[in-house]
């Protein structure tokens, strides 16, 4: 066998260390993988190449660009993953648990990829809109900008996702404009710098974008400030730990902890043994207990069940777990592998030892635990082990101790308010998942639940064959949760890349918020022409270009034809006695109607750089408009937005859209939106 390598820490541009150090070992046969190095990184210059270099590069890009990044960067991972695999064999990990590491990281890639091109605009500024009237005259308003920060992101991360875990804090980041360094959990650095060597290799980021460190923080934490923030993720006494690091607390630094919790899972009171629900709750438990042999943040430590039902879900139980087939994931029929590294598994013995002093043992490794494979004698292979609690109530034991392993913990009640107690015991978890058929249930549960909860699933027959199960962080939510779940955020769709941007609020004129948000804002002076807008291409289109339509007077047969064509035969429409006694005292036209009139004052019927109106924002109808009421619309560009996209054609376009005021005689506002259309650039 080959000597092993040194990994290598990415810092300030380049690959450092040479000499090894710290020996990290295969989880499957115990022999040495890997060394982390012996140098020291010098903490100080990647600070200053993260926030010089690294800031410039990805300021040079604006969100739309950054978030075409991303794809590529998905795509460029997505072809090379077959490697990461064989890599990923090492930690321990089957195929599928490797599924949720390496290819659920690359799908966060795509998922940020995707809000950023739907969500997101041109440039590197976010308004927070609408602009606030702040003046009775209209000249004085206020709003909120969102905008990167000027520091770096460091990113502390756990071992049992060396790959998901970096890309999913990465992916908002690099979207956000931030630069960020990554400190992986050494025992598993090795899968961490073999994605982050194909990172670089792509091309993609800009220089100092990511950086990479193997081994010791130091005293990178000492050297941060106001403009950095910290994410961690691992356990909860090193959050507290890191939490009151001196130098964060004087400069008020940011601190994201998502921290290994107690999380539960409620088997609902309506449940029977012969009903579908409870099987998928034996299936999920197990599956949380057996899934990357029960490392996993979110895997389910406490089964909360009622008393009458103990012995159907010991029985089911058992019997499941006693078909786990546990070894080497490369020896045909093996469906667990080993813990990570031998560290672990000594630490999950002592925590098993910890919980028999208040638990007895239903199923574990006296229960023909025998690994197969070669070499797994000196692998990190710990048994499933079930446990029930003698005291559901007791202090300490499963309510405050945590294996991090293929270990789970019955606890009963006998009804649904001592299990919500028996759930918020957890003194705050990532997730908690009820299964239950009955609606009234989960009404009355997930409320109550939710204080204690980062997030809530709630699993019937309806649901199971969609459901991504209790376990699975999604990116479109948040991952996180209150108490000792560490109270941070991560995920959430577009929340993850509001905490890498600081907001702020600006007052103003309306014209002077209009300049410094990009963004059209009602009061502004306008950019009257005499083209039409619409028959602009979208590079020629100016922020604040206006059209001042005609008026149109609404008639008795507008609101007649507009009824037989929609069908909308509503009372306020037609009927003369029921709208003379409601509250505005006169029949009114379709709020419909009025869209579709404006729509016919402000359009260009000829063909021309606008293909399509593809849909409308924050509509409201303000004021009703009756039978000889004059309507007339401003139609005015509000925002640009390049995603860089062509038609199938191939011809390039962007999204442009349009602020639309439609007032009546009065100069009242009758209704208000936003319609977004694509429009055609020049030929290049």
């Amino acid at each position: 066998m080959s000597a092993a390598p040194t990994l290598q820490s990415f810092i300030a541009g380049r690959w450092i260390g040479q000499h090894g150090a710290q020996s990290l070992h295969s989880a499957l046969d115990g022999h040495v993988l890997a060394h982390a190095h012996e140098e020291r990184p010098d903490f100080a210059e990647a600070i200053a190449f993260g926030r010089v270099q690294g800031r410039n590069g990805l300021m040079g890009l604006d969100f739309q660009q950054r978030a075409q990044r991303l794809k590529a960067l998905a795509l460029y991972l997505a072809e090379r993953k077959e490697q990461l695999y064989a890599l990923s064999h090492h930690s321990g990990a089957t195929r599928a648990d490797s599924w949720i590491d390496i290819e659920g990281g690359n799908a966060t890639l795509f998922s940020y990829a995707g809000i950023g091109a739907r969500e997101l605009p041109s440039g590197n500024l976010v308004h927070e809109g609408p602009a606030i009237p702040l003046g009775k005259q209209g000249r004085f308003a206020g709003s909120h900008i969102l905008v990167p920060r000027a520091g770096v992101a460091v990113h502390i991360n756990a071992f049992n996702f060396p790959i998901w875990g970096m890309l999913e804090k990465f992916a908002p980041t690099f979207l956000a404009g931030m630069p960020c360094i990554v400190k992986p959990a050494t025992a598993t650095s090795y899968l961490t710098e073999a994605v982050v060597r194909l990172m670089d290799e792509s091309g993609l980021l800009p220089p100092g974008a990511l950086q990479l460190v193997i081994g010791s923080t130091g005293d990178l934490l000492e050297r941060l400030d106001g403009q950095d923030l910290v994410t961690f993720t691992g356990s909860a006494d090193t959050a507290a730990k890191l939490r009151v690091t001196p130098n964060l607390i004087r400069n008020s630094v940011p601190f994201t902890a998502e921290a290994d919790s107690l999380n539960c899972s409620i088997l609902g009171p309506d449940v029977s043994p012969d009903s579908e629900e409870f099987e998928l709750y034996i299936k999920e438990v197990a599956r949380e207990m057996t899934t990357k042999a029960g490392q996993k943040c979110t895997a389910i430590r406490r089964a909360i069940v009622p008393a009458r039902h103990l012995d159907a879900v010991a029985t089911r139980l058992r019997d499941r777990l006693s078909k786990v087939v546990v070894g080497d994931p490369s020896v045909e029929g093996v469906r667990m592998g080993a813990l990570a590294s031998h560290a672990q598994q000594a630490d999950v013995g002592e925590r098993v030892a910890q919980l028999l002093q208040s638990c007895d043992q239903l199923f574990g490794a006296s229960d023909g635990f025998e690994p197969r494979g070669e070499g797994v004698a000196n692998g990190a292979f710990f048994a499933p082990t079930l446990l029930l609690a003698r005291d559901a109530h007791a202090e300490g034991g499963a309510h405050d101790i945590e294996a991090f392993g293929p270990v789970s913990t019955l606890m009963t009640y006998e009804d649904l308010d001592e299990a919500l107690a028996l759930a918020a015991r957890g003194k705050g978890s990532l997730v908690a998942s009820l299964i239950t058929a009955d609606r009234t249930v989960a009404a009355k549960a997930v409320p109550v639940a939710a204080a204690w909860h980062g997030r809530l699933l709630v699993l019937d027959a309806e649901a199971a064959a969609e459901s991504t199960g209790h376990g699975s962080p999604l990116p479109q939510l948040k991952h996180g949760g209150p108490g000792r779940a560490g109270g941070g955020e991560e995920l959430g769709g577009l929340r993850a890349v509001k905490h890498y941007l600081q907001r702020a609020a600006v007052q103003g004129s309306p014209s002077m918020l209009m300049a410094v948000t990009g963004e059209y804002v009602r009061g502004a002076e306008v950019i009257e022409t005499e083209v039409h807008p619409f028959r602009r291409h979208f590079e020629d289109v100016r922020i604040g270009e206006s059209l001042l339509t005609h008026r149109r007077t609404v008639t008795e047969a507008d609101l007649v034809n507009f009824g037989c064509l929609s069908g909308d035969h509503f009372y306020m429409h037609f009927d003369e006695i029921a709208a003379r006694e409601s509250q505005f005292g006169k029949r009114i036209a379709h709020g419909y109607f009025v869209l579709s009139a404006a729509a016919g004052l402000f359009v260009s019927p000829a063909p021309g750089p606008v293909l399509a109106n593809y849909g409308l924002d924050n509509l409201r109808f303000i004021n009703p408009v009756g039978i000889g009421d004059t309507i007339q619309a401003r139609l005015t560009c509000k925002r640009k937005i390049d995603q860089g996209k062509k038609s199938p054609q191939g011809v390039p376009q962007g999204v442009v859209a349009w602020d639309v005021e439609v007032t009546n005689q009065l100069g009242e506002l009758v209704a208000s939106y936003d319609i977004l259309t694509l429009v055609v650039k020049k030929e290049v």
